[in-house]
């Protein structure tokens, strides 16, 4: 697992980030990542990307994201 992700399940644990998030809440909760990883990474990781990447989301209809546990 990369490490911004672990950033990311750690800030939600913490309750830094909301269950439904967007780049944006990542970027506040998991500082100091490249500004271009906020908006790629979550496309990228979602159920059912097309690269085949590991999905650590699901993409909601209102174009937030959720972890998948």
């Amino acid at each position: 697992m990369s490490r911004l992700m672990n950033d990311i399940r750690s800030a939600a644990r913490r309750g830094d980030l909301p269950a439904r998030f967007r780049p944006a809440d990542v970027r506040a909760a998991c500082p100091g990542w490249a500004e271009q990883t906020y908006g790629v990474f979550l496309p990228k990781h979602r159920r059912g990307n097309p690269g085949g990447y590991t999905a650590y989301f699901e993409r909601n209809e209102d174009g937030t994201y959720s972890l998948i546990n």
